[in-house]
């Protein structure tokens, strides 16, 4: 469907309504998964911590329960990884996102980029693995070998950011990125994505799914409901 065509329901199938900041509670993570089930959203990305309790709340609701692996540095030694995302899934995660290791990326060791994005691929067991490459931490260079290696080690997405590293989501990075990978991989924009017009934007330069915070108002735009500005925290920013 072209991307002006795209009604709301359409971009909150490709969201993934997010909630990382280090100081959310239990009850903010309840309202979350409620949002989601009312705006059918694709998911509810929140910290390892809290997987068993979303798993539980979207037992019987369409929003895949979302999680993140290594996050946010993405400095964990491999094995860990694989062993968060084994664990995360066997709580209930059906989708993880995890973050490169971004330093070995930098230093030009390519094998362990490669093995540390494998490690999780093997341990999720064929749940959905979508690798956040740190856009703004990179060059253009790094942008596309860090898309070809998640592309090697069998991830189903590459996504621009952690929301923690300053930058998000650009429509430059975006089309970079599915230029690299093809129309089959899946391209996730995260961080920065406030509005409806962002959305659209991302979507129009190929993200096939979106990580935001602002779901809400981005619906509610959508929507033609009138939105109040909210402040927003690191975390939020995702």
């Amino acid at each position: 469907m072209n991307n002006d065509k795209k009604t709301g329901s359409d971009i909150a199938h490709l969201i993934d309504h997010t909630l990382l900041k280090p100081d959310a509670t239990a009850g903010q993570i309840e309202q979350l998964c409620q949002e989601a089930i009312a705006y059918e959203f694709a998911s509810v990305c929140v910290n390892p911590t809290w997987v068993p309790l979303v798993a539980e709340l979207l037992a019987d609701a369409h929003p895949a329960v979302c999680t993140v692996i290594g996050f946010p540095l993405g400095a964990n030694l491999p094995a860990v990884k694989a062993f968060e995302a084994q664990t995360c899934i066997a709580q209930g995660a059906q989708e993880v996102d995890m973050v490169i290791n971004i330093g070995a990326l930098k230093s030009g060791d390519l094998a362990l980029v490669e093995r540390d994005i494998a490690g999780v691929v093997q341990a999720a067991g064929g749940a959905t693995v979508k690798v956040i490459i740190e856009t703004a931490l990179l060059t253009e260079a790094e942008k596309i070998r860090a898309c070809e290696l998640a592309q090697t080690a069998g991830a189903d997405f590459v996504k621009t950011s952690t929301g923690f590293s300053g930058g998000g989501a650009t429509v430059a990075d975006i089309e970079l990125m599915r230029r690299v990978v093809g129309p089959d991989m899946g391209v996730k924009a995260s961080g920065g994505i406030h509005t409806a017009s962002d959305a659209r934007a991302l979507i129009a330069a190929g993200a096939t799914r979106l990580g935001a915070s602002a779901g809400v108002k981005i619906m509610r735009e959508l929507l033609g409901e009138q939105v109040a500005d909210a402040d927003e925290t690191p975390g939020d920013a995702y």
